[in-house]
């Protein structure tokens, strides 16, 4: 037996077969947890409480039934919430290769300033003399956000993306009101890559949507787009880097038609992270972009939110802003919050309100902290990382992977799958086999002009290092496929639940839970 530079003895262990399960059903630090309510506690309780006293004033609304919920222990509680905890992906155990996502590492020092108790415990109906200082943020952070755009006006107020759109959209079907045009100019032209949600916001809108095709670099199809041209379009919906992870290049000669035939040029903003500091939208002849906040400038946004999604105005459609938006006058800030308001303040044709409250004061924070701990050479030195990232994983997986297109991307590179082709393998499979190997999958199936689509955007969080092990892994996936490796198909091996018929769930979902009779 000889013993390693640590001491450690390094004996032979003769070869055997390892077990196919545990008693307990852990692998190791992998702990097997059930659910809440299988840990059959229903008849006892946590913590001691004291019989109510006094009078009863439910009345019909006393409980009639027991709650039914689990008495567990602090340990037991703590441990059931942390090994669930374990079972998640997070950007903080590995990358996030979403598509058209921007999942990005989450600065901790933005999440401390969101906390600082000024900012955490502040209040929407608190009195505007007592947040001064949060008004005095949300003024900064407009003063950014349009010096970043090259736009004159902002709307602060919207909550996410899709909110971001409707906004703009309502903004421009108020111009189209003034100048006596709602009634006769009533189609929007999308690209058939848009965001689901473009269509879907004209539609709300009360717009038509007419699709654009793309043309065999994945980008807009000019010639078609000027062959939709017509006195009823009212707008075009454009992301732009987009969906494919293009730029569009065409993007001032899109705007020129647009403004030419008397419609709007929305933005969608998505991918700005691929262009911020490098390009100003309002340069291109943007007359109203979204700007995902909780994408771009901080904390990633899945699981639901926190979600901001400002919106940059054009000229022309600055009048259309709704309130409430902050005014500085005499060294102290207010809120205008009214039409009736905005009117006073010389806005005649200021929008009505959108929502209730003024944004979301927590994405604000963080948002314009990642703003000046970046600094504008840091923004735009993020948006060339993203984007020298995503063509060195493209470049890395064309060897075994097809790209969809032919030429340099963008903040994300696309994949058809055409490399499957005859294997007997699918995207979905690929997909699955990604969690085997620890990583979450990227983007599948969409944009849905790619037969087979996979999306991925590394952002400029990922160092080299990581995208190559990300990269070895897909790549060693790719080359399993080609030999002809059948165990793909029933991926993942190693997830706590092997593969789960999705397709079943979303149809038939369990939303209670029952006790086994």
């Amino acid at each position: 037996m000889g013993m390693n530079v640590q001491g450690r003895p390094t004996q032979q262990v003769a070869e055997s077969v390892a077990p196919s399960s545990t008693f307990t059903g852990n692998r190791a630090l992998q702990i097997e947890e059930s659910l809440i309510f299988e840990k059959n506690a229903f008849d006892e309780t946590g913590v001691d409480l004291p019989e109510p006293v006094g009078v009863n004033r439910l009345g019909a609304h006393a409980r009639q039934s027991p709650i039914n919920l689990p008495g567990l222990s602090e340990p037991e509680t703590m441990r059931h919430y942390v090994r669930l905890s374990q079972k998640n992906f997070s950007i903080d155990s590995g990358p996030f290769p979403l598509g058209s996502c921007t999942m990005k590492h989450n600065p901790r020092l933005n999440e401390k300033m969101a906390r600082l108790p000024g900012f955490a415990d502040i209040h929407p109906l608190q009195p505007q003399s007592t947040v001064q200082g949060a008004l005095e943020l949300i003024d900064e952070l407009a003063h950014w956000l349009l010096e970043l755009t090259g736009m004159p006006a902002v709307a602060m107020s919207p909550k996410a993306g899709a909110h971001g759109e409707l906004c703009g959209m309502m903004a421009i079907k108020a111009a189209l009101i003034d100048r006596g045009e709602a009634k006769s100019r009533t189609r929007v032209l999308a690209p058939e890559s848009a965001h689901g949600t473009n269509p879907a916001t004209a539609a709300q809108c009360g717009f038509t949507v007419d699709a654009i095709p793309a043309d065999e670099t994945g980008r807009i199809d000019l010639e078609a787009l000027r062959q939709k041209m017509g006195p009823d379009v009212a707008a075009i919906m454009v992301t732009n880097p987009n969906t494919c992870g293009l730029f569009e290049r065409d993007i001032r000669a899109i705007a020129d038609a647009v403004h030419e035939a008397g419609g709007y040029f929305y933005c969608d903003g998505a991918n700005f992270n691929a262009i911020a500091g490098k390009v100003r939208p309002g340069d291109l002849g943007v007359d109203a972009m979204h700007i995902n906040l909780h994408k771009t400038f901080s904390t990633p946004h899945g699981g639901g939110g926190p979600g901001a999604g400002p919106v940059v105005l054009s000229e022309a459609l600055a009048p259309f802003a709704p309130v409430p938006y902050v005014v500085k006058e005499g060294g102290r800030y207010h809120l205008v919050e009214t039409r009736r308001a905005a009117e006073a303040e010389g806005e005649s044709h200021a929008g009505g309100r959108l929502t209730a409250f003024h944004g979301q004061m927590g994405m604000f924070v963080r948002a314009l902290s990642y703003m000046l701990s970046h600094g504008g050479d840091g923004i735009r030195q993020a948006a060339e990382d993203a984007v020298l990232n995503a063509n060195y994983v493209l470049a890395r997986l064309k060897a075994e992977m097809t790209p969809a297109f032919d030429g340099y991307c963008m903040h994300e590179c696309l994949f058809d799958d055409e490399f499957l082709k005859g294997t007997g393998v699918e995207t979905i499979d690929f997909a699955k086999a990604m969690i085997d190997e620890g990583y979450h999958p990227m983007t599948m199936y969409f944009p849905l002009v790619v037969h087979g689509a996979m999306l991925i955007e590394p952002t400029e969080s990922e160092s080299k290092q990581e995208l190559d092990r990300f990269c070895d892994a897909l790549l060693s996936i790719a080359r399993r496929a080609k030999a002809g490796d059948q165990s793909l198909k029933t991926a993942p091996h190693f997830a706590p639940r092997r593969r789960l018929d999705e397709t079943g769930a979303a149809r038939n979902p369990v939303l209670r839970w029952t006790p086994a009779e």
